[in-house]
């Protein structure tokens, strides 16, 4: 088999001016995801690293570190907490941007639950990085990322309930997020330029949109001439089942559910 890339390139066209990715069905009968760039193709794993590789019998050096600081803290009860010297910093810097270009592609190909999943994994990295990083330089190369992070988390686990018009979890998961990057400016002194956070002021803007669809689908008083025949009584019950299911779907995630549900519903009230 030839190694040239040639006929993949020439059959999947480059465009700049937005991000090119779709899904594959590799050799080894896997779901991967292939990113176009200008001088070839980016190619990578739906679950694990990216790059498909574990590192010391461990799925990351995420985890792998994490495995350590859990043994070290285990041996060591009252002594030194567990550190991260730069070249540990530098592999796990270099890991995040694997997963980083990994949800960006989850977001253009509207796998919001899988860009969740994985903004939700650098975010906990962030958080390991700051606690244990040696070097308070390092700390900021991750931390620096954190209101964008956080705001793509927020946009990835909202969406889908915005699909689905249940509003007010979509309102709390965005206020989530803007309480998050508040939180940011806070640890680094940086509150009085919250106006200059894009991050920021995105999810605020989103939040009062969201409250103004909260706003507009208020109940109003039921009608007196409701009709309230055996078969109606039936309609109501029935809708009322697929609203719990819906937000059963939901709190579990299962979002493809969800509209399915959401469509029974909408036939239903029809």
């Amino acid at each position: 088999m030839s190694s040239d890339l040639d006929p993949i390139l020439n059959d999947w066209s480059y465009r700049p001016d937005e991000i090119t990715v779709r899904v594959i069905e590799g050799n080894d009968g896997r779901r991967k995801i292939q990113l176009r760039l200008d001088l070839g193709v980016l190619q990578m794993e739906f679950d694990g690293r990216p790059d498909g590789r574990r590192i010391h019998d461990q799925a990351s050096w995420f985890d792998f570190h994490r495995r350590r600081q859990a043994e070290h803290e285990a041996a060591n009860p009252d002594g030194a907490p567990y550190r991260l010297e730069p070249e540990d910093c530098a592999e796990l810097l270099r890991e995040g941007v694997q997963f980083y270009h990994r949800y960006i592609c989850f977001w253009h190909l509207g796998h919001y639950e899988l860009c969740a999943r994985d903004t939700e994994r650098n975010l906990r990295l962030f958080a390991f990085v700051r606690e244990h990083a040696r070097d308070d330089r390092d700390k900021l190369r991750f931390d620096q990322w954190r209101p964008y992070v956080t705001m793509m988390h927020a946009r990835a686990v909202a969406t889908p309930l915005v699909e689905l018009e249940q509003w007010d979890a979509a309102a709390n998961v965005v206020d989530a997020g803007i309480r998050g990057i508040e939180q940011f400016l806070e640890d680094y002194n940086q509150v009085a330029q919250a106006s200059q956070v894009g991050e920021l002021s995105f999810l605020r803007q989103w939040k009062e949109e969201i409250l103004q669809k909260i706003q507009e689908n208020v109940p109003g008083d039921t009608p007196a001439s409701l009709e309230t025949s055996p078969t109606a009584i039936a309609v109501a019950e029935r809708g009322m089942e697929l609203r719990e299911q819906i937000d059963a779907a939901i709190r579990e995630e299962r979002y493809e559910d969800a509209a399915q549900l959401r469509d029974e519903l909408r036939h239903l009230e029809g």
